[in-house]
């Protein structure tokens, strides 16, 4: 039975879902994401799809959960939605050679469903993120990505608005204006722009190739989204895509996590002050047959290492954005 178990030294929920385990792994002969006569779930035409999550951890009719068993150990049902979202019919297909207008599909199928989520107010936050490549942990290699709902904020994105706030109260700017203007200045670590967003691998970050999306304008979810800001990210979700497949001549494994700011939550009310809305990328490849792994000191004490100067990684990253965009022109 799921079930959220808070931990008192995180102050934050675990998710529990032991039905998990029972996913597919990779099937050979099959994919239940396909379009075929005997997969009553996928209609036989469509170009983006809302899937339900055969396997959820978070339900909007969840299980009632027992009396706790200690007064420390505190549980709760497991409130939220989950939620699969097919890019194409197509089982082989990358982003990046999908059509603008196909990945704009994409782009609204997710603040049609933001919108939706965002009328139950016991949803606090809206995930919407894509884990790409077995190294990640992948079982299902179609298209996809998916969208969780949390009857609660996520622990790092109330670290990331705490910060953010302290940041203004403190300086009397938004921190995700700061940074764009730093990197921009610099210039070494941007690896793409347009009218909407700013992409660059952030001085800071603990992945060689962890590239932000920010956006330039005061947005804060996708319900902000306008039809250029729409245009200007699919542009840029293909380019960064069709890059990445260029760094080693093969599909190129991330996790892609959209961050928002929080909804149906008086706590976060001001945010637009203080928070934008941006996409952060987790490659898992240090070299072309080498993977990052989050080991002790990553995992036990979230202290982060990096093995690649970001700064060469993003030079790579630009050039082979700037490959993918002229082929493709």
């Amino acid at each position: 039975m799921p079930e959220l178990r808070w931990n008192p030294l995180l102050n934050t929920w675990t998710m529990v879902a032991a039905n998990r385990q029972k996913r597919p792994d990779m099937p050979k002969d099959w994919c239940p994401f396909c379009p075929g006569d005997d997969n009553d779930k996928v209609p036989a035409d469509f170009d983006v799809l809302l899937y339900p999550n055969d396997f959820p951890v978070l339900s909007r009719n969840p299980e009632i959960v027992g009396e706790r068993e200690n007064p420390l150990y505190t549980t709760s049902e497991a409130y939220g939605q989950c939620d699969v979202v097919l890019y194409s019919p197509k089982h082989t297909i990358n982003l990046h050679e999908l059509s603008v207008s196909h990945i704009e599909k994409l782009v609204k199928l997710w603040i049609s469903r933001h919108n939706e989520l965002s009328k139950d107010e016991n949803i606090k936050y809206i995930f919407p993120f894509e884990n790409r490549g077995k190294e990640v942990g992948v079982t299902m290699p179609h298209p996809h990505g998916q969208i969780y709902s949390y009857s609660f904020v996520p622990l790092k994105i109330e670290t990331e608005l705490d910060n953010c706030e302290t940041y203004y109260d403190r300086e009397g700017e938004n921190l995700f204006s700061v940074m764009n203007k730093a990197e921009l200045e610099d210039g070494r670590r941007i690896v793409m722009e347009n009218e909407s967003f700013l992409a660059y691998i952030p001085h800071f970050t603990d992945y060689p190739f962890g590239v932000f999306v920010v956006a330039k304008q005061n947005i804060q979810t996708f319900s902000d989204f306008t039809k250029q800001n729409i245009n200007d990210l699919a542009k840029m979700l293909r380019a960064l895509n069709g890059g990445f497949d260029k760094i080693y001549n093969k599909p190129f494994p991330y996790m892609m996590c959209i961050h928002q700011a929080p909804i149906n939550s008086l706590e976060w009310i001001d945010s637009e002050d203080y928070y934008r809305f941006h996409i952060e990328f987790y490659p898992p490849l240090r070299g072309e047959n080498s993977i990052k792994h989050l080991a002790s000191s990553e995992t036990g004490v979230w202290a982060a290492a990096n093995t690649v100067l970001v700064e060469d990684a993003a030079k790579i990253l630009r050039g082979k954005i700037n490959d993918y965009l002229e082929k493709k022109t």
